[in-house]
């Protein structure tokens, strides 16, 4: 069980006067040692009551072997082995969870191939009913163009796909099936990883990777149909974005942060102007980043991984917002 592997980080000394800072408080962070030599790339859903986290599993951060896992827990505290998804033809990759208009929960990674394989990459999804039985995989998007991140908004789902320096914007009505409205989303200074956030029925805004030299964040803005997008250059550099829009219209972006130091860290976004406020740095370091965020209970709930304490491990984190 995934649970004799946990060594428990809770930090019970707070800082004197709690109820009266409004200032955002990590309350408990445990760690998930894992099985595999490098653990990563994780995401957090709540679905039919229970909590899901999946992850890559691999010998290294880049390795051929990469399989997902999907851990399940009732309470949040105790995790337990729902899955396992691997393939022999290549390495799975960065699996994203969600949950579809139709009450399943839905699987995103992509598969990279060996070298001499026709094509690099393929995007993939999956569907449970359980999250322990997943159907066949199946292919979605085009040949070599990651669709990295799915998110769902009014029974519809969208996704930023990108290869070759172009980023282009795809949706679906059933996840299987998807379409692209934006051939070229973006294509100055490698667009990579980009996730869509909606901040209200018409309105989308899209936090964008790019790894050119000196390439920082992109904010992008669309109103529907989200063909045509304007952007706005975010200061700083964002490694494996994630968004998340609380019910008072506050906006959270976390990810892997690189200015000087990489961590793992949460941030406002002031969609107005522009401007990233990192709020709180998560215990990480080195290679680090790839959050997952969920707010329930009263708690921002955070899945990543880290390498600050040796082996590269999961990380579940409960932050208290004021």
């Amino acid at each position: 069980m995934i649970r004799s592997f946990y060594i428990s980080l809770a930090l019970a000394a707070l800082l004197p006067g709690l109820a009266a800072d409004p200032a955002p408080r990590l309350v408990e962070v445990e760690r998930i040692v894992g099985m595999a030599p490098h653990n990563a790339f994780t995401d957090l859903v709540r679905f039919k009551g229970r909590w899901y986290c999946s992850l890559r599993e691999g010998k290294a951060h880049v390795s051929p072997d990469g399989a997902i896992r999907v851990l399940s827990s009732a309470d949040g505290v105790r995790w337990d082995p729902a899955a396992l998804i691997s393939s022999p033809a290549g390495d799975l990759r960065d699996p994203k969870l969600s949950v579809t208009p139709d009450n399943m929960l839905m699987l995103n990674a992509a598969i990279t191939y060996p070298p001499g394989s026709p094509i690099r990459r393929q995007s993939l999804t999956w569907f449970s009913s359980d999250g322990r039985t997943w159907g066949e995989a199946l292919e979605i998007g085009d040949p070599d163009v990651w669709l990295w991140g799915v998110v769902w908004h009014q029974s519809r789902a969208y996704g930023i796909g990108y290869g070759d320096g172009v980023a282009r914007l795809y949706t679906s009505r059933d996840g299987m099936r998807y379409e692209k409205l934006a051939d070229r989303l973006y294509d100055q200074g490698s667009p990579s990883e980009g996730v869509i956030v909606f901040t209200g029925e018409n309105t989308a805004l899209c936090v964008l990777r790019r790894d050119g030299e000196g390439a920082n964040a992109l904010l992008g803005r669309s109103q529907a149909p989200y063909r045509a997008w304007t952007w706005q250059d975010l200061g700083v550099r964002i490694g494996g974005p994630r968004l998340l829009r609380l019910d008072d219209g506050r906006i959270i972006v976390g990810g892997r942060l690189y200015d000087g130091r990489q961590r793992t860290a949460l941030c406002w976004l002031d969609p107005e102007s522009g401007k990233l406020t990192e709020f709180l740095t998560l215990p990480s370091g080195g290679d680090t980043g790839y959050p997952g965020l969920v707010f329930h209970d009263g708690l921002l709930w955070v899945s990543y991984y880290s390498s600050h304490e040796g082996k590269t491990s999961l990380y579940i984190a409960k932050v208290a917002l004021r």
